[in-house]
Protein backbone atom coordinates (compact mmCIF):
# COMPACT_ATOMS: atom_id res chain seq x y z
CA UNK A 1 0.00 0.00 0.00
CA UNK A 2 0.99 3.69 -0.72
CA UNK A 3 -0.35 6.92 -0.23
CA UNK A 4 -1.87 8.44 -3.15
CA UNK A 5 -2.67 11.91 -3.80
CA UNK A 6 -4.46 13.87 -7.38
CA UNK A 7 -6.00 17.41 -7.63
CA UNK A 8 -9.68 17.28 -7.25
CA UNK A 9 -12.04 18.64 -9.98
CA UNK A 10 -14.71 21.20 -9.47
CA UNK A 11 -17.70 18.97 -8.50
CA UNK A 12 -19.96 19.71 -6.09
CA UNK A 13 -21.25 16.50 -5.78
CA UNK A 14 -21.00 14.04 -2.61
CA UNK A 15 -17.72 14.92 -0.78
CA UNK A 16 -17.10 11.62 -0.38
CA UNK A 17 -16.73 10.75 -4.19
CA UNK A 18 -12.83 11.07 -5.12
CA UNK A 19 -13.26 13.84 -7.45
CA UNK A 20 -10.53 12.98 -9.55
CA UNK A 21 -10.12 14.83 -12.61
CA UNK A 22 -10.63 13.19 -16.41
CA UNK A 23 -8.07 12.20 -16.70
CA UNK A 24 -6.71 12.05 -13.64
CA UNK A 25 -3.90 14.47 -12.33
CA UNK A 26 -1.28 12.43 -9.74
CA UNK A 27 0.44 14.65 -7.33
CA UNK A 28 3.87 13.03 -6.28
CA UNK A 29 4.44 12.37 -3.28
CA UNK A 30 7.36 14.56 -3.02
CA UNK A 31 5.24 17.72 -3.94
CA UNK A 32 2.76 17.11 -0.96
CA UNK A 33 6.04 16.57 1.50
CA UNK A 34 7.13 20.06 -0.27
CA UNK A 35 3.74 21.63 1.24
CA UNK A 36 4.87 19.86 4.50
CA UNK A 37 2.90 17.16 4.65
CA UNK A 38 4.60 14.09 6.23
CA UNK A 39 3.36 10.40 5.69
CA UNK A 40 4.25 6.81 6.42
CA UNK A 41 2.72 3.63 5.13
CA UNK A 42 2.44 0.14 6.16
CA UNK A 43 2.14 1.02 10.03
CA UNK A 44 0.61 -2.56 11.04
CA UNK A 45 -1.35 -2.07 14.64
CA UNK A 46 -0.85 0.57 17.57
CA UNK A 47 1.74 -1.40 18.29
CA UNK A 48 4.24 -0.94 15.77
CA UNK A 49 7.73 -0.10 16.74
CA UNK A 50 7.92 2.56 13.63
CA UNK A 51 4.16 4.22 15.22
CA UNK A 52 6.18 4.29 18.82
CA UNK A 53 9.78 5.63 17.19
CA UNK A 54 7.69 8.30 15.58
CA UNK A 55 5.82 9.17 19.13
CA UNK A 56 8.79 9.39 20.45
CA UNK A 57 10.75 11.41 17.64
CA UNK A 58 8.19 14.07 17.79
CA UNK A 59 7.15 14.12 21.09
CA UNK A 60 3.96 12.86 20.83
CA UNK A 61 2.55 12.14 24.49
CA UNK A 62 -0.73 11.86 24.27
CA UNK A 63 -3.08 9.69 21.57
CA UNK A 64 -6.62 8.35 21.22
CA UNK A 65 -8.52 6.57 18.67
CA UNK A 66 -12.19 7.36 17.54
CA UNK A 67 -14.46 5.87 14.38
CA UNK A 68 -16.04 7.98 12.14
CA UNK A 69 -19.08 6.33 10.85
CA UNK A 70 -22.77 6.45 11.83
CA UNK A 71 -23.06 3.55 13.73
CA UNK A 72 -19.97 5.07 16.24
CA UNK A 73 -20.64 8.80 15.78
CA UNK A 74 -23.81 10.99 17.13
CA UNK A 75 -24.58 13.36 14.59
CA UNK A 76 -22.18 11.60 11.93
CA UNK A 77 -23.58 13.44 8.51
CA UNK A 78 -23.00 16.90 10.81
CA UNK A 79 -19.81 15.95 11.78
CA UNK A 80 -18.34 15.16 8.59
CA UNK A 81 -19.94 18.08 6.94
CA UNK A 82 -18.13 20.35 9.73
CA UNK A 83 -14.67 18.24 9.26
CA UNK A 84 -14.82 19.11 5.54
CA UNK A 85 -14.74 23.17 6.53
CA UNK A 86 -11.85 24.35 5.44
CA UNK A 87 -9.59 25.03 8.03
CA UNK A 88 -6.05 25.37 10.18
CA UNK A 89 -4.92 24.15 13.43
CA UNK A 90 -2.59 26.03 15.74
CA UNK A 91 -0.78 22.52 16.34
CA UNK A 92 0.14 19.89 13.67
CA UNK A 93 -2.72 17.83 12.67
CA UNK A 94 -1.34 13.57 13.27
CA UNK A 95 -4.03 10.86 12.34
CA UNK A 96 -2.76 7.01 12.01
CA UNK A 97 -5.87 5.54 10.15
CA UNK A 98 -5.80 1.96 12.12
CA UNK A 99 -8.63 0.79 9.67
CA UNK A 100 -10.95 2.01 6.69
CA UNK A 101 -10.19 4.79 4.74
CA UNK A 102 -10.45 8.61 4.42
CA UNK A 103 -9.86 11.74 2.58
CA UNK A 104 -7.49 14.51 3.49
CA UNK A 105 -7.86 17.61 1.37
CA UNK A 106 -4.77 20.07 1.32
CA UNK A 107 -4.22 23.52 -0.58
CA UNK A 108 -1.13 23.71 -3.16
CA UNK A 109 0.88 26.50 -3.66
CA UNK A 110 -1.53 27.95 -6.29
CA UNK A 111 -4.40 27.04 -3.62
CA UNK A 112 -5.67 24.17 -5.32
CA UNK A 113 -7.17 21.52 -3.82
CA UNK A 114 -4.87 18.33 -3.39
CA UNK A 115 -6.86 14.78 -2.30
CA UNK A 116 -4.70 12.62 -0.23
CA UNK A 117 -6.05 9.52 0.26
CA UNK A 118 -5.57 7.32 3.86
CA UNK A 119 -6.28 3.66 4.32
CA UNK A 120 -5.53 1.23 7.27
CA UNK A 121 -1.74 1.08 8.06
CA UNK A 122 -1.22 5.11 6.66
CA UNK A 123 -0.46 7.86 8.59
CA UNK A 124 0.01 11.46 7.93
CA UNK A 125 0.93 14.77 9.48
CA UNK A 126 -0.27 17.73 8.00
CA UNK A 127 1.65 21.31 9.25
CA UNK A 128 0.40 24.07 11.62
CA UNK A 129 -1.26 26.32 9.23
CA UNK A 130 -1.56 24.48 6.20
CA UNK A 131 -5.29 25.12 5.53
CA UNK A 132 -7.19 21.91 4.83
CA UNK A 133 -10.31 19.73 5.51
CA UNK A 134 -11.43 16.00 6.06
CA UNK A 135 -13.71 13.75 4.97
CA UNK A 136 -14.50 9.80 5.18
CA UNK A 137 -14.86 8.60 1.61
CA UNK A 138 -18.03 6.54 0.43
CA UNK A 139 -17.31 3.56 2.86
CA UNK A 140 -18.37 5.79 5.73
CA UNK A 141 -16.22 4.46 8.16
CA UNK A 142 -12.61 5.27 9.33
CA UNK A 143 -10.94 4.16 12.88
CA UNK A 144 -8.22 6.62 13.48
CA UNK A 145 -5.77 7.34 15.71
CA UNK A 146 -5.07 11.41 16.83
CA UNK A 147 -1.98 12.22 18.43
CA UNK A 148 -1.09 15.41 19.99
CA UNK A 149 2.07 16.71 21.64
CA UNK A 150 0.53 17.69 25.38
CA UNK A 151 -3.21 18.24 26.21
CA UNK A 152 -5.21 17.21 23.08
CA UNK A 153 -6.33 20.46 21.46
CA UNK A 154 -9.17 19.96 18.33
CA UNK A 155 -9.81 23.44 17.96
CA UNK A 156 -10.51 24.19 14.20
CA UNK A 157 -10.10 27.87 13.05
CA UNK A 158 -12.48 28.31 9.33
CA UNK A 159 -10.73 29.89 6.52
CA UNK A 160 -14.02 32.22 6.19
CA UNK A 161 -12.89 33.80 9.88
CA UNK A 162 -9.27 33.93 9.51
CA UNK A 163 -7.20 36.80 8.43
CA UNK A 164 -4.53 35.49 5.98
CA UNK A 165 -1.86 38.20 6.51
CA UNK A 166 -2.02 38.66 10.35
CA UNK A 167 -2.70 34.91 11.81
CA UNK A 168 0.50 33.69 12.93
CA UNK A 169 0.33 30.25 12.81
CA UNK A 170 -0.85 30.81 8.99
CA UNK A 171 2.50 33.21 8.33
CA UNK A 172 4.50 30.83 9.94
CA UNK A 173 3.24 28.32 7.39
CA UNK A 174 3.32 30.31 4.55
CA UNK A 175 7.04 31.19 5.27
CA UNK A 176 8.16 27.94 5.64
CA UNK A 177 6.38 26.12 2.85
CA UNK A 178 4.54 28.47 0.65
CA UNK A 179 7.34 31.09 -0.04
CA UNK A 180 10.07 30.45 -3.00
Amino acid sequence: MTITAWYMDESDADQREPHQQSPSVEVSLDTIAALGVLHWTGITGEEDPRLEEIKTVRGYTYSDVISVCPEKLPGYEEKVKSFFTEHIHYDEEIRYCVDGSGYFDVRDKEDKWIRIQLQAGDMIILPEGGYHRFTTDSNNYIKAMRLFVGEPVWTPYNRADIDDGANESRGKYKKNFLVQ
